[in-house]
């Protein structure tokens, strides 16, 4: 059996007969080789070659301004020994950078005897979701209306089938890519215009001049019909008057077009102001323009509408400006007699208070004619708060104090922001006030803290007192343990002022705030030297003769240590004045060391602590009657120091362990004697 290799194509028109060499065997027998003759006919087959059946979608690239029903590609038979088929870009663009654009083939062909018309072949588009056409000759148009040129690149997927008489088709994607137009789209640099004119002007006299890019650019006046006061030149856009103009209004709708693509065009207004002659200057109501306004009012609120009048010719003719400073400018323009707001009034910024919170400019009101007349309006318009925004609270409110903490010590400020200006006007209050289980208080004034020049006075912890200091500084108002309380939750309430006019709307927030207590260890006074001998001379009965200081150095909460003789003073000859031991003269003095005792003591509260330093004063009395010596001799010791117990023992033993102990030792001393005259006698 011989059959046909799969892949394989006939085409009688190259190969019409083919010889097919066939050798046979069977066992035991010789080789038979005979030859098979295969003849090829032409049939009425539809066949597509290779390039027509790619999958790959072939690409035209055309320009969004062809004009409407344009052909972009056709699908053209062509005899060749048969008949072909080839599909043809039109109207392409030129190659861009890779792309391959130009005549596409793919081709279609049937084999037959004779040539076909190409009648007996169809042409469809197998998808209906495009704007472009297919006829029934294979030729492909743009789009009735044209393509839409406002648009990016299109894209547009036709699939073309080609079939016969007999039903047999081929098909063929085609990938159709509208790119931008590159030809200049007819604009007008300035879409609207004003002109002024003065009246009398006579015929055919130039008004103004409009001017359109783009190419074979035409112009013409769209609007109005009736009356015909102006007339434009379609090449070159001037507008001249048709006839003498009266004092008068007129605005001109014109168009520009391509005048070979009439689609493409645009259009601008002209307003013509035909002026009268005047010699009196407008007047103006109100004369002088001042004003409140709150910083909340939206752009393009009017603020006020002039009353102007000139003369009765030119009641119509008057022009409105506004003259001034770049950010008075910037924040107010004028729509005829309407003075407006252009942008917000925002009085929370910097800038705005470097202003003064006031815009101050001149609103300029000139009547038309010749000469011309003007009249100027000053206006001043001060800009008011508006409370707009709650305090904020500070991001981070923890603070850490030390339990020895002294009355009005500072624990730390809270920080509160307020995106009102000023930023800073702030009130501070704590919620339930101190008290023992708050003991802390918080400054509640608005404002910047006091000058440095200015001291504060330091107070004494009373109740009635009131520690004052920077806005939101907390103090210590009271005592601290952290046995009790380990930490405090302060609800600091932040009240905003001098935000509005109105007093009454004011705002606030509560913030939290912490602090935590840091416990101090106990820590007993030191000084330096603890024991001290001294030697001092006598003085007049009824001085005072200062003997030495105490260097000494209390704990970190730096409270003041107090120092208290306790112990050989007897007499009563000696005093602490602070850190200083000063000595009282008698009458006669008796020349013998005194050992004295200071406790010095500090801290405060139920946690002072206190140490002993000793002083060994050897007083000696004045021989002759000169003045005190006020000289001082200190000597520090370098033996060992002094100890003083202030602890009193005493031990007293029972009757029988005294007997005993008196027995023992008589023994013992009669054994030592006669030990010793027995060596003696040796």
């Amino acid at each position: 059996q011989v059959t046909l290799r799969a892949g394989a194509e006939l085409d009688a028109r190259r190969v019409n007969q083919y010889t097919l060499i066939l050798r046979a065997a069977c066992p035991g027998e010789d080789e038979v080789e005979e030859r098979l003759f295969v003849r090829v006919t032409a049939g009425h087959v539809l066949r597509c070659d290779t390039l027509f059946a790619s999958p790959e979608a072939d690409v035209v690239q055309v320009l969004a301004d062809v004009a409407p029903r344009t052909p972009l590609y056709v699908v053209l038979p062509q005899p060749l020994g048969g008949l072909t088929v080839s599909g043809s870009s039109l109207g392409a663009t030129p190659p861009q950078k890779g792309a391959a654009l130009g005549t596409a083939e793919p081709q279609v062909w049937r084999s037959g005897t004779g040539i076909p018309s190409p009648s007996f072949l169809q042409f469809r588009l197998r998808n209906h979701n495009t704007p472009l056409t297919l006829t029934h000759r294979g030729l492909v148009r743009a789009p009735d209306n044209g393509f839409d040129p406002s648009k990016d690149t299109q894209t547009f997927l036709l699939d073309i089938e080609v079939m016969d008489r007999h039903g047999h088709n081929c098909s063929r994607a085609l990938r159709v890519e509208v790119l931008p137009s590159r030809r200049p789209r007819v604009t007008f640099p300035e879409p609207h215009r004003a002109v002024t004119v003065t009246e009398g002007i006579g015929p055919r006299e130039v008004v103004t001049q409009v001017h359109a890019r783009g190419d074979n650019v035409r112009y013409a006046i769209l609007a109005p019909v009736a009356p015909v006061l102006f007339a434009i030149d379609e090449g070159t856009g001037e507008i001249r008057s048709t006839r003498r103009l009266p004092a008068s209004r007129a605005q001109l709708l014109v168009r520009a077009y391509n005048a070979l693509h009439p689609d493409d065009r645009a259009t601008a207004t002209v307003n013509v102001t035909v002026q009268g002659t005047d010699r009196l200057a407008p007047r103006c109501v109100p004369a002088i323009f001042v004003s409140q306004v709150p910083e909340t009012m939206s752009p393009g609120s009017t603020l006020v509408t002039l009353r102007c009048t000139g003369s009765t010719s030119t009641d119509g003719c008057l022009h409105y400006a506004l003259e001034g400073p770049p950010s008075s400018l910037s924040h107010f323009c004028m729509e005829g007699p309407q003075l407006k707001v252009n942008t917000t009034l925002d009085y929370d910024s910097e800038a705005m208070a470097a202003l003064g919170f006031q815009f101050t400019a001149t609103i300029v009101v000139t009547v038309g004619g010749q000469p011309r007349q003007s009249t100027r309006v000053p206006m001043l318009v001060t800009v008011t708060p508006v409370n707009e925004f709650r305090p904020a609270c500070p991001s981070s409110a923890t603070f850490t104090v030390p339990e020895t903490a002294a009355f009005g010590s500072v624990v730390g400020r809270v920080a509160g922001t307020d995106r009102d200006y000023p930023q800073d006007s702030l009130e501070y209050s704590l919620e339930g006030g101190p008290g023992p289980a708050q003991p802390f208080s918080i400054d509640r004034r608005t404002g910047e803290p006091p000058a440095p020049s200015q001291p504060r006075t330091p107070m004494a912890p009373t109740g009635s007192q009131q520690l004052t200091g920077p806005t939101g500084e907390i103090r210590v108002v009271g005592a601290l343990h952290s046995q009790q309380h380990k930490s405090y939750r302060l609800a600091v309430r932040l009240t905003d002022t001098h935000h509005d006019l109105d007093p009454r709307k004011r705002q606030s927030r509560v913030c939290d705030v912490s602090v935590r207590l840091q416990a101090v260890p106990d820590q007993l006074p030191e000084c330096t030297p603890e024991v001290q001998e001294l030697r001092i001379t006598a003085g007049a009965p009824g001085s005072r003769q200062p003997v030495t200081r105490l260097l000494c150095q209390g704990g970190p909460d730096s409270a003041p240590l107090t120092y208290t003789i306790v112990g050989g003073n007897e007499d009563g000859r000696f005093r602490m004045e602070g850190n200083t031991l000063v000595y009282l003269p008698a009458a006669r003095a008796e020349p013998q060391p005194s050992v004295l005792l200071v406790e010095v003591g500090g801290g405060s509260g139920g946690r002072r602590r206190s140490s002993l330093v000793a002083l060994v004063v050897q007083v000696t009395p004045r021989s002759t009657p000169v003045p005190a010596s006020t000289t001082t001799q200190r000597t520090t010791l370098q033996k060992e120091p002094l100890v003083v117990l202030r602890t009193e023992a005493a031990w007293h033993p029972p009757a029988w362990f005294v007997a005993v102990l008196t027995i023992s030792g008589v023994l013992l001393l009669a054994t030592l004697g006669c030990t010793a005259r027995s060596l003696l006698c040796r």
